[in-house]
């Protein structure tokens, strides 16, 4: 059984050192204890051994990739954040990292304020996803809803309540990028043409309750 985390503790797994010691330099003044590793099959047993306030997992690691450790380790309904980092992004690595759990995905090399507000950001957008921010505000029922995951919900509340998606992406703890994919996967899923389009169908919905 997961045990809950006594203290703000990062995991940590990627296969440079370097990387490694930055993100301790960077994450410990600010209040968080970082744990890290060298490849993922360790960061996974720590994973499911405890559960920490956010897991920073590179995508090329030894032995098993970062994606492969996503889905080990079921991210999507893990209790914490899980971010990639990856020195070669691109929208297919995003959309992959995403659709596999991640919360976000991180380019390195990262400025070390912006990798510290991501982490921060990540942590209190969790605890209010786990305080059932957003998605419950949206209608019990519109076409395509049971085919959206809990973070689409989530997007789409922030998108039904007027919020530009730099404005969604600070009030959920993620980047804007993650944001565009999000909502491009909403409006794959119940059929939208474009977002005046998902505005009328959820919308249509509301004035029908």
């Amino acid at each position: 059984m997961l045990e809950s985390h006594s203290t703000m503790e990062i995991l940590v797994a990627d296969d440079d050192p370097s990387v490694r010691d930055a993100l301790a330099f960077l994450l410990t003044p600010g209040g968080f204890r970082v744990t890290s590793f060298g490849e993922g099959a360790s960061l996974l047993a720590a994973a499911r051994a405890r559960v920490p306030a956010c897991i920073i997992l590179d995508v090329q690691l030894p032995g098993k990739s970062g994606l492969e450790i996503l889905r080990e380790l079921s991210a999507w309904d893990y209790p914490a954040p899980v971010l990639v980092i990856s020195g070669k992004c691109n929208i297919p690595m995003a959309v992959d990292a995403i659709k596999n759990g991640a919360l976000d995905l991180i380019e390195k090399p990262f400025p070390p304020d912006t990798m510290l507000a991501r982490v921060r950001e990540a942590v209190d957008g969790w605890a209010r996803h786990r305080a059932g921010n957003g998605a419950a505000e949206l209608p019990p029922a519109f076409p395509g809803r049971d085919l959206l995951t809990a973070r689409e919900l989530e997007v789409l509340a922030q998108i039904a309540a007027g919020a530009a998606n730099k404005d969604a992406g600070r009030n959920l703890g993620i980047s804007v990028r993650t944001v565009e994919v999000h909502r491009a996967h909403i409006m794959d899923k119940v059929g939208a043409r474009n977002a005046a389009d998902l505005m009328r169908i959820v919308l249509r919905d509301r004035r029908g309750h």
